[in-house]
């Protein structure tokens, strides 16, 4: 099983630099980061997991510029996103940014999308919130049709393109339905999410890891209902506090890959919990 780990970057924690070196040296699969633009002051809509927002919500790095400076510094580490907020983003360009990192990075970016959680932040950046997932799944349909070897158009009902030079391509060829780096799509277990991931994804992103043994069939189901690969349907369970045993169940699902929590801290905090989860490696 492949262990790769995410981490909130900010201004007051380890470097992204420097934690990309020692997750190559130390033998991590890959390193995912987060995004949030900004967190409105004026606020009503709750933390998901209850309780108060941590302080690093407002500091997040952007996660393409740090990942930028991991892929310089590194060979072999996964780059990705855990995840992007693809309604806060004007879609051609971010096809752009996406697909110069995977060029530039030798084809090691995975791009972990979702919807959002919160509200406000998404408002400033003109989101209508009960429309989000139909916005997102447009933009991620333009941006896979830049990403085609051929020029192609799309037309959606919130985003649209015209037949487009655009390069460079991402590194993995069309598969399926998908063209474009791996994407994995996050989100809570439902119909609606598992019939878009079916549609325009590799596989689930499930935060935290809970409940797959009941929630992994139906998205197998949906994923074969939709005429895709059994084999080709990719589980990583992100930002999981991970035991030996957690660990052993997800193996014994067929995951192959998981992604670790990091602590938002320092170098010398960041080590310590690295060194913690090497036996895991």
């Amino acid at each position: 099983m492949r262990i790769a780990v995410t981490i909130f970057l900010t201004d007051e924690t380890v470097a992204p630099v420097r934690l990309a070196r020692e997750l190559e040296q130390r033998g991590y699969a890959g390193l995912y980061l987060p995004e949030h633009t900004h967190i409105p002051v004026e606020r009503t809509t709750p933390y998901p997991v209850g309780g108060e927002l941590p302080r690093e919500y407002g500091r997040t790095l952007d996660p393409f510029v740090a990942l930028g400076q991991a892929a310089a510094v590194t060979e072999r580490l996964g780059l990705g996103t855990g995840i992007t907020l693809v309604a806060q983003h004007d879609p051609v360009a971010l096809a752009k940014q996406i697909a110069t990192l995977d060029h530039l990075s030798g084809g090691r970016f995975t791009l972990g999308l979702g919807y959002g959680w919160n509200v406000e932040e998404a408002a400033d950046h003109g989101v209508t919130w009960r429309t989000r997932r139909e916005l997102v799944r447009d933009r991620v349909r333009l941006m896979q049709a830049l990403w085609a070897r051929e020029p192609t158009a799309y037309k959606g009902e919130f985003a649209s393109v015209r037949a487009s030079h655009a390069h460079p391509k991402p590194v993995p060829g069309p598969r399926g339905p998908v063209t474009g780096p791996r994407t994995l799509v996050g989100g809570a277990a439902g119909p609606k999410l598992f019939a878009h991931i079916a549609e325009y994804a590799d596989g689930w992103l499930p935060i935290g890891g809970r409940g797959l043994t009941e929630s992994l069939p139906v998205l197998r189901t949906a994923w074969t209902d939709a005429g895709r690969d059994p084999a080709a349907l990719q589980i990583v369970p992100y930002a999981v506090l991970p035991t030996p045993g957690k660990l052993a169940h997800y193996a014994e699902l067929g995951i192959e890959e998981v992604v670790l929590q990091l602590p938002s801290a320092g170098e010398a905090e960041v080590l310590r919990v690295l060194d913690g989860y090497a036996p895991l490696l």
